[in-house]
């Protein structure tokens, strides 16, 4: 490859290519999370569908790895590649909501805060994540889940059709009747298969809801924890509470005098009618201790979503480990308290996502996202702003995770996997899905090209 073949590469292309000449390369390069540092050889800042071809083309014709850029959200870094080429999408971003039929179309490198702030115009949403600035590409082809998953499924559960190009630069349509098979891949099996330049959805209603953080002080916990385990088995699937261990930011809206306390926190969201949502929330507040700090209320749903945006920019760092969570004993709670007292930062954090209701109404063989038996989703993330703390970050989590992992589940949530996890828990993540998706591989990239990803290898 010479800057002949670049150049021609280059000029085909509407949106941009960036090279380590280039005077926005430092920062175009730069990852959500800053623990990690890639230097790929090109950055094709794709406009269109023919510019991803155009892309797709170039990297396998020149032997380049891969990687594939969406909302540019990932923990592990797999959006950059060193000495590779970067396929960024994120100026892919347009959104479409047809609110007669109640579906979305979006492009590849939007986030969900871009989804959000359309769907809401028609007191509508997408069973996304917790926080707006997630890529909504990453996030659903690994499964999806948040506030609305009780409620309305994973993400993936309402991915209606994906526009996708694959390893050969063809380009395809997946859905029920056209390349069904591929549609099941690319729900939960990552981006291993093709380019997925856009995602139609189902949306459902959800405009206000009742929902908000509440704080009390880390000598509760245990006592909320045991509360949370029994209330979830039998709360209406409108009312998603997700569980965390962390600290106080130090920092508005937070009182002064809390700044910095360890803490057991309920994040809510009830997406049903007002006053049945406030008694819901009010009934808990009655069930638990008098919390330091409650935030909880009448909402807009993306406001909800963003709420924590500020806590968590570009630029931190990150290491996070996850588990499938079937059972939180006594015994498993000892131990998350132990290590909750000893968060190293203000934003590290552990979190248990509900993963049950709607989500437990579809067979585990039904998409390529194994774990329909779990009841929870946990992340343990060290995450701090200083490089210098990176060390202790990792091992926190690590420790954390080692100490908390007997308790669970073999797999986890693979957006919740670093780029250390190995074979093993690949494998344990997908189960008997595992070797489907090894045949499917085979199907649609023979060669491996999208490799930097929390891989699937084609079977032999």
């Amino acid at each position: 490859m010479n800057s002949e073949e670049i150049g021609k590469f280059a000029q085909n292309l509407r949106g941009t290519l960036i090279g380590r000449d280039h005077a926005d390369y430092d920062e175009v390069r730069k990852l959500y999370n800053a623990m990690i540092d890639k230097r790929p050889l090109l950055i094709a800042r794709c406009a269109d569908v023919a510019d991803v071809i155009a892309a797709v083309n170039f990297g396998r014709d020149n032997k380049l790895a891969i990687a594939i850029r969406g909302g540019g959200h990932n923990g592990p870094g797999f959006g950059s590649v060193d000495d590779g080429l970067v396929i960024d999408l994120s100026m892919i971003r347009g959104v479409r909501v047809n609110p007669a039929n109640r579906t979305v179309r979006v492009g590849a490198g939007c986030t969900t805060g871009d989804v959000d702030h359309a769907t809401h115009a028609f007191g509508l949403a997408i069973p996304f994540g917790v926080v707006s600035t997630t890529g909504v590409a990453g996030l659903t082809l690994s499964g999806g889940h948040g506030y609305l998953s009780r409620q309305y499924g994973l993400a993936i559960d309402n991915l209606v059709e994906a526009d996708v190009v694959l390893a050969d630069g063809t380009f395809v349509i997946a859905n029920k009747t056209d390349n069904p098979d591929l549609l099941w891949g690319l729900r939960g099996g990552g981006g291993n298969f093709g380019i997925v330049t856009s995602f139609l959805f189902e949306a459902h209603p959800a405009s206000t809801v009742y929902g908000g953080p509440i704080f009390w002080e880390l000598k509760d916990a245990a006592r909320i924890m045991r509360w949370y385990r029994d209330f979830q088995a039998s709360a209406p699937v409108e009312f998603f509470v997700f569980l965390g261990l962390q600290t106080v930011p130090s920092g508005d809206p937070f009182p002064k005098d809390h700044w910095g306390k360890k803490i057991c926190v309920l994040l809510i969201s009830h997406n049903g009618q007002a006053a049945d949502a406030e008694k819901a929330v009010n009934a808990v507040r009655a069930a638990l201790p008098k919390p330091i700090i409650d935030f909880a209320g009448p909402i807009p749903y993306p406001a909800l979503q963003g709420m924590f945006d500020g806590l968590y920019p570009k630029g931190l760092q990150w290491y996070w480990k996850g588990d499938f969570v079937k059972t939180l004993p006594d015994a498993a709670i000892d131990i998350h308290i132990e290590h909750a007292a000893k968060i190293p930062s203000d934003v590290s954090c552990m979190h248990l996502y509900p993963i049950d209701g709607a989500v437990h109404r579809k067979a585990e063989d039904e998409t390529a996202w194994n774990c329909r038996d779990a009841t929870w989703s946990m992340v343990i993330a060290g995450i701090g702003s200083d490089p210098d703390q990176a060390p202790a970050l990792k091992k926190w989590a690590k420790n954390y995770w080692e100490a908390i992992h007997p308790f669970d589940l073999g797999g986890a949530y693979p957006n919740f996997m670093m780029d250390d996890e190995g074979e093993v828990r690949i494998k344990a993540t997908y189960g008997d899905n595992y070797e489907r998706l090894g045949k499917l591989k085979k199907k649609y990239d023979p060669g491996n090209l999208f490799r930097v990803n929390q891989n699937i290898r084609p079977v032999a």
